[in-house]
């Protein structure tokens, strides 16, 4: 067995039982070239192009009619007119246009006298009137063989008297016959036809009024005695075989009335213009 050595330092190795730590130069070293890393990676950052906006790009490379507007606030929503049926009084409808009211009740008014006036025994002509009449209103009679044949209807006035009511006046003159005899013209009639226009189709609400057609006042004209020259320019314009007289007008004008035969073969006063010469 090898006999136990004792060593003897003549100093104590401090060096050997401090912790080691690492050398000061190389730490040194170690920061100068953090710092100038650094620097080198702000002077390139610095130096690189600006980055293009996302939002930019992708409006460059979508189309424009493909393009996604940004946000922005919008104006309310305008309150859309719906197309499902609204129940509306009559009243309102008609009231835009009063004179297509006033055309439906005139043209009803007189279809109704012309029906009601005709007399032609025909199964059909009843029926008509039947139609027309206000129910529980009783129809025309007269002896057999009777035949009415209406001439013409002219309505002359309207009026309303109630809501979309009107009272149409119409004139109108006939041809009547008894059994065999001939057609002898008739007195004008002025009837009286109330009717209302609120439905689908116009309706008589009443029983007519009937009177007899009076003609308004007589209208005063005073001829004066044309000059020879005016006279005779009007029988040759016209055809016509005496000179009656005439007014002159603003103008230095002629109206002259003469007797002149129309394509009947009867002879009627017609005015005739001459102009000033």
């Amino acid at each position: 067995m090898e006999p136990e050595r004792n060593e003897t330092y003549e100093r104590i190795p401090w060096e050997t039982l401090e912790e080691k730590k690492p050398d000061r130069q190389w730490m040194m070293m170690a920061v100068a070239g953090a710092v100038v890393l650094g620097a080198l990676a702000y002077s390139f950052m610095s130096n690189r192009p600006a980055p293009i906006p996302v939002a930019t790009t992708l409006a460059a490379a979508v189309p424009e009619t493909t393009r996604v507007a940004s946000p922005v606030p919008q104006a309310a929503a305008q309150p859309v007119a719906t197309t499902a049926p609204v129940a509306t009084a009559e009243a309102d409808l008609y009231a835009v246009h009063p004179e297509r009211v006033i055309d439906r009740a005139v043209a009803h008014a007189e279809w109704f006298v012309a029906e009601y006036l005709t007399m032609d025994g025909t199964e059909e002509g009843r029926a008509a009137l039947t139609a027309l009449l206000p129910a529980g209103v009783p129809m025309p009679a007269a002896a057999d063989g009777t035949r009415v044949f209406v001439e013409w209807v002219r309505a002359s006035a309207v009026e309303e008297i109630g809501q979309l009511v009107y009272r149409v006046t119409v004139l109108a003159r006939s041809l009547a016959a008894a059994s065999n005899e001939e057609y002898q013209r008739q007195a004008p009639l002025q009837v009286e036809v109330d009717v209302s226009v609120a439905g689908d189709l116009p309706q008589v609400v009443m029983a007519p009024r009937v009177s007899s057609a009076q003609p308004g006042p007589t209208h005063q004209l005073t001829l004066v005695t044309v000059p020879g020259e005016v006279g005779e320019a009007a029988l040759q314009q016209s055809g016509g075989t005496e000179v009656v007289g005439g007014l002159q007008t603003p103008d230095g004008g002629w109206r002259v009335v003469v007797l002149a035969a129309t394509p009947d073969g009867v002879s009627r006063p017609v005015s005739v213009p001459i102009p000033a010469s």
